[in-house]
């Protein structure tokens, strides 16, 4: 139906950049919010920064001004741009995106399978 590939993660030295990337795929009619999510070992997972289909952009404390959330609509792609990256960004960062498979139907969430984000020396 609908897949979410995330790609782009890796081993990075603190104050290191990475970028990341999930792209949609399948028979959709239109996908709406998408956003970052990542969970850390023992922890819950949690939300990163998140971008409506007109741009807006919202993000975690913990990321605002060293992250960049963005999209490109017309290849159903979105952007994680990390910065200044620390050893507390360590993660498994998966994507998310709210999608509508017919027009008028209701919207679905679906995930993609994650990417590992190291930060270490």
């Amino acid at each position: 139906q609908v897949q979410l590939v995330e790609s782009g993660g890796g081993l990075v030295q603190p104050g290191g950049s990475l970028r990341l990337s999930c792209a949609a795929s399948g028979n959709m009619f239109s996908i709406y919010a998408m956003d970052w999510h990542r969970q850390a070992p023992g922890k819950q997972r949690e939300l990163v920064a998140a971008i409506t289909s007109a741009g807006s952009t919202a993000y975690a404390d913990s990321v605002k001004g060293r992250f960049t959330i963005s999209r490109d609509n017309a290849k159903n792609t979105m952007y994680l741009q990390m910065n200044s990256l620390k050893p507390e960004d360590t993660a498994v960062y998966y994507c998310n995106a709210e999608v509508q498979l017919r027009r008028g139907e209701q919207q679905f969430h679906f995930w993609g399978q994650g990417t590992q984000v190291t930060v270490s020396s």
